[in-house]
């Protein structure tokens, strides 16, 4: 009956870790707000930049642990198969001269238990080195800032990719039912010999080219979802659903206030990046002029030694020996052949070269500043042209359609006029896909918003 009951149990704690590792949903909804926020916390880039935070905190502790008491302990045995044999002059024993005695010295058997504590009194190298590894932490924070704003610009990215591709293909479905229809109609005129074969073959040929778009469109809708997946950390089997159209997006994402923003440069990520990029070179060359000065260190040291012919010592009424050592010990670095001169030498002109490359790069960050207001100014002015071309094109396009259908109009000039209309239909959402992304680029370099992966 045991038996039953513990495969019965066993079944059951099976079954149970079976429904842990089922996913928890099979599709999800979200705005870009909700998919920004989701990707913060759970895609495979934000993951790894917290176990960076995380190996960070562990490695400053790694360097603070050095300066702190160490203790290890050890047991050795030891078991003479052969004990080593001694000869001693034979006049010790009363034989002749020139003689000597075999001996064996010790016992067969030994065991020896030792517990040695260490502790750092003074090394340069250990301050300089706490120092740059809290310079690391820093770092280390800093730069997941940095990553999870380039999480945000990725999702924002795929997320509009998905909208466009949808978007596209369905305004591409509707030019092709149009397109269908105008093809029937040219078919039955010319049948009835009141049409050119031409103008048939005009329509065809923008048919063909429709049809061709449609279908990569489809294809590219699926591509782009999985390629959000991806950017979210969602298996690509799961289904997603987005709330947001493209249209809702870009107005909402249209704000002239943000091209009047101030420039602050020491916001910029980058900048905080290569300001803490000098401070690890000034703690490289902090350390290496510290290996010039003493290491101070005590140590204690405590044993207990048996010794025994056959392997008594878990006896009660074994003997063991004890001893104990304290000691101090001092490092005086005096001649190193100029080798600790070179290295600070080194440390000095990486120092110098982090200086400079400091200044160049905050050069950088203002231009890249001013490229990436242009640019999002730019991508609205574009959004807005964009409209107005569309709204000529479809009257352009309405017009030819009317005269084409009155005989004044040729099917070439019909067909000049669909296709400006066409253009002009992905122009615009082209237009506003990079109204996003670019408006996405300027508040990466602003830091706006200010995120990282405890506060979103």
């Amino acid at each position: 009956m045991k038996i039953y009951l513990s495969y019965f149990l066993l079944f059951l704690g099976i079954c149970a870790q079976a429904q842990e590792a089922l996913p928890l949903k099979e599709n999800y909804t979200f705005s870009l707000e909700e998919a920004i926020n989701f990707a913060l916390d759970s895609s495979y880039t934000a993951i790894n930049a917290k176990r960076d935070i995380a190996a960070a905190a562990k490695k400053k502790w790694e360097t603070t642990a050095d300066g702190l008491p160490q203790i290890s302990a050890g047991i050795d045995y030891q078991n003479n198969l052969k004990q080593p044999v001694q000869l001693l002059p034979g006049e010790i024993g009363g034989g002749a001269p020139g003689t000597f005695i075999p001996v064996q010295f010790g016992t067969k058997q030994n065991m020896t238990a030792t517990a040695t504590a260490n502790q750092l009194l003074f090394d340069g190298s250990y301050i300089v080195a706490v120092k740059a590894a809290k310079t690391f932490e820093k770092y280390t924070t800093t730069n997941a800032k940095r990553t999870a704003l380039d999480i945000r610009q990725d999702v924002i990215d795929a997320y509009g990719n998905v909208l466009l591709a949808e978007e596209s293909a369905s305004i591409l479905a509707k030019n092709k039912a149009n397109l269908e229809d105008n093809l029937e109609e040219t078919k039955k005129t010319f049948e009835n010999g009141l049409q050119e074969e031409e103008s048939v073959e005009q329509l065809q040929i923008t048919f063909l080219q429709i049809s061709n778009e449609l279908n990569n469109a489809k294809r590219l809708i699926a591509i782009s979802r999985d390629a959000l997946k991806l950017t979210l950390g969602i298996p690509l089997k799961m289904e997603i659903n987005l709330l947001d159209t493209l249209e809702n997006l870009v107005e909402e994402n249209i704000s002239l206030s943000l091209m009047n923003t101030t420039i602050n440069v020491e916001e910029n990520l980058d900048y905080q990046l290569a300001k803490v990029q000098i401070e690890q070179s000034e703690h490289e060359l902090n350390l290496q002029k510290a290996k010039a000065l003493p290491t101070l260190s005590t140590f204690l040291n405590y044993g207990t030694t048996g010794n025994s012919q056959k392997f008594t010592f878990l006896n009660d009424n074994q003997q063991w020996f004890q001893s104990s050592i304290w000691g101090v010990s001092l490092s005086i670095p005096i001649f190193s052949s100029l080798k600790r001169s070179a290295q600070t030498a080194q440390a000095r002109i990486a120092l110098d070269q982090a200086l400079t490359q400091f200044e160049q790069s905050k050069a950088q960050i203002r231009l890249g500043m001013t490229r990436a207001k242009n640019d999002y100014q730019y991508a609205i002015e574009k959004y807005n042209t964009s409209k107005q071309n569309l709204q000529l094109a479809e009257r352009i396009e309405n017009k030819n359609q009317i005269k084409y259908a009155e005989g004044i109009a040729s099917s070439f000039e019909l067909r000049q006029a669909q296709t400006q209309l066409y253009d002009a239909q992905q122009e615009l959402l082209q237009s506003m896909l990079e109204v996003l992304n670019s408006k996405a680029a300027l508040e990466t370099i602003l830091n706006t918003p200010n995120l990282n992966f405890t506060n979103n």
